[in-house]
């Protein structure tokens, strides 16, 4: 039986790690009567939502209270609960109408719904997702209305977009490690749009191997001319986040890239990506020869340099004539 490739056994991992509670047989036997239209079965996901959601805002009452709800009344406690309120919020199957339940202090602030969010786990991520694929903000509205029956305003959608920005300042200025073994270097081509045009832009990436062997990625970087300007800019911003040492750089011969390197980084050694540097020797070989080596993918070279014999910790025994030099 031949083996499965590595993306079902990550997804076979993945689906063994989520375990899911299970929901009581006497439940379904509620919910389910009888064979159900996928319309029925949506509006009874909304519903058991509706009510799992009502739930634990109840649970939350309780705990910020300190007492649950139709028990007695501690007598040292001073704050009860005073009624609901109606509330509608936007979640991935589209508006759902809560109960969020009231204390007459009025300082219940509620964790899974927070007291002035419209929002619920999900909705966000699908604006977002949306957003960096291209979307405008009217064509980002539009799918909303087609497909969940929500009218949300432009600002809505601007709002939480913005949101992100404070998480994205966050990450591309987060500490690193004091030293990287290797550092690639490279850039991707990407359709970014700007100004209502889909451009395609260089998005300058820096892939960091730590000294556990742990792959991280330090930084993108956009910029329409590339030079010693630029990386000396990279270079300083690696710096200043923490990177005191790089003992390898691993680049495709960018521009600019060992003149900045020399003046911030003076003691890394600069190294030609060894897929870059055959591709680049096969310019200068016949058709004939190189037509073969595109069979060879860039995987199964680095798969043969891996496998390449390593060197012998001893020293080697000097060749008969031949005088040991010592450097």
């Amino acid at each position: 039986m031949p083996k499965p490739g590595r993306k079902m056994q990550k997804a076979n991992a993945a689906a063994q790690a989520a375990v899911l509670p299970k929901i009581p047989e006497e439940l379904l036997d509620q919910l389910v009567k009888g064979p159900m239209t996928p319309e029925a079965v949506q509006d009874a996901s909304q519903a058991f939502k509706k009510a799992l959601i009502e739930r634990a805002l109840g649970a939350e009452m309780s705990h910020h209270l300190g007492y649950a709800a139709g028990s007695e009344k501690p007598q040292t406690a001073t704050n009860q609960r005073n009624g609901k309120s109606g509330k509608t919020v936007l979640t991935d199957d589209g508006p759902l109408r809560i109960e969020v339940p009231r204390d007459r202090e009025g300082n219940f602030e509620p964790k899974l719904i927070g007291k002035h969010e419209r929002r619920f786990t999900g909705f966000d991520d699908k604006i977002i997702a949306m957003y960096a694929r291209g979307m405008t903000v009217r064509e980002i509205q539009g799918f909303l209305s087609q497909m969940y029956a929500t009218d949300v305003t432009p600002e809505f959608i601007s709002n939480v977009t913005d949101a992100i920005l404070a998480e994205v300042g966050a990450w591309q200025s987060r500490p690193l490690e004091p030293m990287y073994p290797v550092i690639f270097f490279d850039a991707l081509r990407v359709k970014i749009r700007e100004d209502n045009v889909v451009r395609n832009k260089a998005v300058y990436l820096a892939l960091g191997v730590g000294a556990d062997g742990t792959r991280d990625i330090l930084g993108l970087w956009i910029e329409n001319t590339e030079g010693a300007k630029f990386w000396m800019k990279v270079f300083n911003d690696l710096k200043t986040r923490g990177v005191a040492d790089i003992l390898i750089a691993v680049t495709d011969g960018l521009k600019g890239m060992s003149e900045a390197l020399a003046v911030v980084y003076p003691l890394t050694t600069l190294q030609t990506c060894i897929v870059h540097l055959i591709r680049n020797s096969l310019e200068y070989a016949s058709w004939k020869s190189a037509r073969r080596w595109p069979r060879r993918s860039g995987r199964s070279i680095q798969r043969s340099v891996r496998r390449a014999p390593r060197p012998s910790s001893r020293p080697s025994r000097p060749a008969p004539g031949v005088r040991n030099f010592q450097p």
